[in-house]
């Protein structure tokens, strides 16, 4: 099998580490040349792609493969939002034109509002901000599409390798909203969640992955600072908006088992 990734980024490299390990040819993208050879000194055939200066016309070979796994972030925060869509657009075009059947589409579960309860993939996310929105129209573009198969992965707030949560609010004082459930997930998680997609081929779905385990922010951050040595964050003690991400379709379809059960546990 043959796995393309759009993006060995944060998540994306670690998963090409994980497909190769398993005897997987990976091929994998990056906007940067001098990235090119870290890639292939990985085992990944390296492809330059960058979606802001063009069409993807110039490297059709990266389009011939089993599965397309397309981890691209929105950047909706940096102002790059409105890019996102028509950026996407241009890899749908490519997709259909090479005739790849199967799709892996990374979103997150910051596309769901905070309605104040449980939420799983059967609810409407109601976005309601901006990258919310831009994460839902992304998902519409792909999940329309009947010449192949995608597959749909919201992640939780990422943690992990370049990304401890101890130093998320370190040393900051009364931040809001301090009751609220964490919705939350680590790298490893993030690439073993990925694997079991495709070892269970698991296509025209929408999957929720989160840690199912949602303690509230102050206890886990201040265990998280305190974990990296740093000054714990003061919340104030209020429940205003929130959400706790769950999941129907992963005991449906995957039986994901997930390598953190437990915050506490992990962060001692």
């Amino acid at each position: 099998m043959t796995v393309s990734i759009l993006g060995c980024g944060w998540y994306g490299l670690a998963l090409a580490k994980a497909l190769i390990a398993d005897g997987t040819k990976v091929k994998g993208s990056t906007t940067s040349a001098f990235k090119l050879p870290l890639l292939k000194a990985e085992g990944i055939e390296p492809f330059l792609a960058d979606l802001s200066a063009g069409n993807l016309d110039d490297s059709p070979e990266f389009f011939i493969c089993d599965v397309l796994v397309i981890a691209i972030p929105p950047k909706a925060r940096s102002g790059e939002g409105a890019e996102y869509v028509p950026k996407l657009q241009k890899v749908l075009d490519a997709t259909t034109k090479q005739g790849v059947k199967k799709v892996i589409l990374i979103s997150s579960t910051g596309i769901y509002a905070d309605q104040n309860r449980e939420l799983t993939e059967a609810d409407d996310p109601e976005p309601d901000t901006t990258s919310g929105q831009v994460l839902y129209n992304a998902e519409e573009l792909f999940k329309q599409q009947s010449s192949f198969k995608t597959t749909i992965i919201r992640f939780g707030g990422l943690i992990g390798p370049g990304r401890e949560p101890g130093r998320f609010f370190a040393d900051k004082k009364d931040i809001p909203n301090g009751l609220a459930p964490v919705n939350m997930i680590h790298q490893q998680d993030c690439v073993g969640f990925t694997m079991r997609v495709l070892n269970k081929d698991a296509f025209g779905y929408t999957f929720n992955a989160c840690t199912p385990h949602h303690p509230p922010k102050f206890a886990f951050y201040a265990q998280a600072a305190a974990k990296a040595g740093l000054e714990a964050p003061e919340f104030l003690p209020e429940l205003k908006e929130w959400k706790v991400i769950s999941s129907v379709n992963n005991g449906k379809f995957l039986g994901y088992e997930y390598y953190i059960k437990n915050w506490y546990d992990w962060l001692k």
